[in-house]
């Protein structure tokens, strides 16, 4: 279940992710192909966004939380002991379910990210923020409302937000944890046309429930699902034209079919 490998941005490797003693994700093995849009499917619950999280991390600040086998980014292993997380977190960029704005404004929201990484300069900021925010198509909309706070932006306008936040600190690959669930229709539109123009230039990889939401945005889809013995599982990954018209897995053509999840 791969694309070909030297047009991957990310591996996974035999990658197993328990809490505790919970066996939460087992021997997943795919390559995510750089500079294309991946879009991660599959019933609640069958850890979707716990493999997300393994791509950068994330869920190591859920104690007890560990990860056997590798994933790698390209061609370095991200679990290796010297590898530095918040460097890794500034390459690999999230951005979540709800929009998480922080409480403050506009600009800040955006230089939050590049002053942490030592830009302090007035004018590179300020050419960030402009850069940023075009990216997502908000730079005329609030250009003479950079002071204004954040979270006074309606929700579609707060996710972009959120978006131009992740990508001021210009990362190789955005995660999008059902990042349009939220949202209103119109705004859901512009974030998926928001993506489609990302591409040229970033890896994405999304979690979504929508399944014409995958159809309509993703390059390549993985099926999870929940095996017998109630642990998740990938189990399929193709191209998503070929997953939604000609699925090689029955579970798969039971899933986006709507027979069960």
């Amino acid at each position: 279940m791969s694309v070909p490998s030297q047009n991957a941005k990310l591996k996974a490797k035999s990658a197993h992710l328990y809490y505790g003693a919970y066996h939460a994700l087992k021997d997943v093995t795919f390559d995510i192909p750089k500079r294309a849009i991946t879009a991660i499917i599959g019933p609640s619950g069958c850890g979707k966004s716990s493999l997300l999280r393994m791509f950068n991390r994330m869920n190591d600040l859920i104690p007890g939380a560990r990860v056997e086998g590798d994933i790698l980014l390209n061609g370095e292993s991200i679990y290796q002991k010297s590898m530095d997380v918040v460097s890794l977190r500034k390459k690999v960029g999230m951005v979540f379910q709800k929009p998480n704005v922080f409480p403050m404004s506009i600009y800040d929201n955006i230089t939050i990210g590049p002053k942490r990484y030592g830009i302090k300069g007035r004018a590179e900021l300020d050419e960030i923020v402009e850069r940023s925010l075009s990216q997502v198509t908000m730079w005329n909309e609030v250009k003479d409302e950079l002071k204004k706070p954040g979270l006074l932006l309606s929700a579609g306008a707060q996710q972009r937000l959120c978006i131009a936040r992740a990508l001021a600190v210009e990362p190789d690959v955005i995660l999008m944890d059902e990042s349009c669930s939220a949202l209103d229709p119109e705004s859901t539109m512009k974030i998926e046309e928001l993506m489609l123009e990302l591409t040229g230039k970033y890896t994405i990889i999304i979690v979504t429930h929508n399944m014409e939401q995958a159809r309509r945005v993703s390059d390549m889809s993985a099926f999870m699902m929940i095996d017998h013995d109630k642990v998740g599982i990938l189990a399929e990954y193709s191209p998503t034209v070929e997953m939604f018209s000609n699925p090689k897995d029955q579970r798969t053509e039971d899933y986006i079919t709507g027979r069960f999840g």
